[in-house]
């Protein structure tokens, strides 16, 4: 009878849940879809994050939920639309917000992957750009733990202890402070040489790693750089004139500095066959910095340029062992799929009222998926258009179904269709071909933005461009 109750214990032990991935999260600001090399750079090297690929796999149809900051970093955050949380565009000085429709701040209330994952055991970190509340005049937003994270390191876009920047251009005597006020918004604050800022954040991140392995607790950590964003910041010895070839410096520096935290999984047997690290872009890149590859638009667009992120997913220990080093070209997901995809890999059930889907199986090398249904977007309230860079209207909003893409006006004019499988460049307008799909779509991408609470698209209207011409309203 003993005998038969060890066995009994022993098939249940090997029956008990198996151990929770620890999540590492890095999201490149205003990186191009064409910037890593194995994503097809030719001028830049980035090695660190092609061995993740090589070691890993890549997606190549992965998009943002919007091709600006602040509700980017909301989709991946939430799990939802970030026009739901009026996280319309990006957050800056109170009154700026207020014009705009956005709101002061993420709301607390509103899903966190972050606090998902603590809630159920995990350790959690955020270290880098927040950019979701507490900036410029905004003072009395909420700390970045009230979303769920037990620690936190930002940059003058956050609430909380913080990294701030030590610029030096060749010819200064001394460096500068850049966004002196940002004390105020939490500390303690650090003043550190913006050309190595990423390695601050590794450090912290580095030690939190270290302390949630020693206690044997699963952790999900946030590294958000400030880079590749503008102004741009490199080491002296790399400082160039031109502002693509100083980008591409800023995001090779950017590379090696993350290889110590890649490395830190990586090099310990405890955590490398356990560890999903995730690695993309919040939107395309800024006009003349990086580079969209075959895409039409860059950030603030609505084209495939400002919405494509380079996706890299590294988990050796949990991945279908046929796929590493491979891409899937066919599943079509986004941003907001994330949050349900890494809740269920941890074996936790994610909040009601998700707009993402899960797609964890996907994720590990699993079966091609995509998100169900349609993704859509609306463009950032003051942006319709940027100049100089872009002097010319944008569409307001767009809708992705199966390979069609289409834009179009708030009112549903100025139709722009596009087949995906065979034109991913946008360059062929299908519109007056294809009368049916034009409809159906317009009516599916009308509804959603009237699902959606209403932003100040239309009272921002066009900005005036640099040959004169008032500021339109459409």
């Amino acid at each position: 009878m003993r005998l038969l109750c060890l066995l009994a214990s022993a098939l249940l032990l090997g029956a008990a849940e198996p151990t929770k991935p620890n999540f590492v999260f890095v999201l490149i600001d205003d990186m191009g879809w064409g910037d890593f090399s194995c994503f097809g750079n030719t001028e830049a090297k980035t090695p660190n994050i092609d061995r993740l690929a090589a070691e890993g796999l890549r997606f190549k149809q992965f998009y943002v939920n919007s091709p600006i900051c602040s509700p980017s970093r909301c989709a991946f955050v939430t799990g939802q639309y970030p026009q739901r949380w009026r996280i319309n565009s990006f957050l800056e000085f109170r009154a700026a917000n207020e014009a705009k429709g956005n709101a002061q701040w993420l709301d607390p209330q509103a899903p966190s992957l972050a606090r998902t994952l603590q809630a159920g055991g995990y350790a959690t970190g955020h270290f880098g750009k927040w950019h979701l509340g507490g900036q410029r005049d905004v003072a009395d937003a909420p700390p970045i733990k009230a979303y769920g994270y037990d620690a936190s390191l930002t940059n003058f876009e956050g609430m909380g202890p913080k990294l701030l920047p030590l610029t030096l251009k060749p010819g200064d005597k001394e460096p500068k402070r850049l966004w002196a006020d940002a004390e105020r918004l939490g500390g303690p604050a650090t003043w550190m040489d913006r050309s190595k800022i990423t390695s601050g954040y590794v450090d912290a991140a580095v030690r939190f790693i270290d302390a949630a392995a020693a206690k044997r607790q699963p952790f999900y950590v946030d590294l958000w750089p400030d880079d590749v964003h503008s102004p741009y910041f490199p080491p002296l010895e790399k400082w160039s004139p031109e502002k693509h070839r100083i980008y591409l410096a800023v995001l090779e520096e950017m590379d090696r500095q993350l290889g110590r935290l890649f490395a830190r999984v990586r090099d310990d047997p405890a955590l490398r066959d356990n560890t999903i690290f995730v690695v993309c872009s919040d939107n395309g890149p800024e006009p003349g910095a990086g580079s969209a590859g075959p895409f039409r638009g860059h950030k603030t667009q609505l084209f495939e340029g400002g919405l494509r992120s380079s996706l890299v997913v590294w988990a050796p220990g949990r991945m279908a062992k046929e796929r590493i080093g491979g891409a899937d070209a066919a599943s079509v997901f986004a941003a907001m799929d994330l949050a349900p995809s890494l809740a269920r890999l941890a074996g936790l059930p994610s909040p009601a009222g998700l707009d993402g889907a899960d797609l964890s199986a996907t994720l590990l090398g699993g079966p091609a998926a995509s998100h169900p249904g349609t993704i859509c977007w609306r463009r950032p309230p003051d942006r319709k258009n940027w100049p100089p860079a872009l002097p010319d209207a944008q569409p307001d909003l767009a809708i992705r179904e199966g390979d069609w893409k289409l834009l179009c006006e708030y009112d549903g004019t100025k139709p722009l269709l596009y087949d995906l499988s065979k034109d991913p460049g946008e360059t062929i307008d299908l519109a007056s071909r294809e009368p049916a799909v034009v409809a159906r779509l317009s009516a599916a991408i009308l509804a959603w933005h009237r699902s959606m609470p209403a932003d100040r698209g239309q009272e921002v209207g066009l900005r005036p461009t640099k040959g004169g011409g008032k500021k339109q309203k459409k």
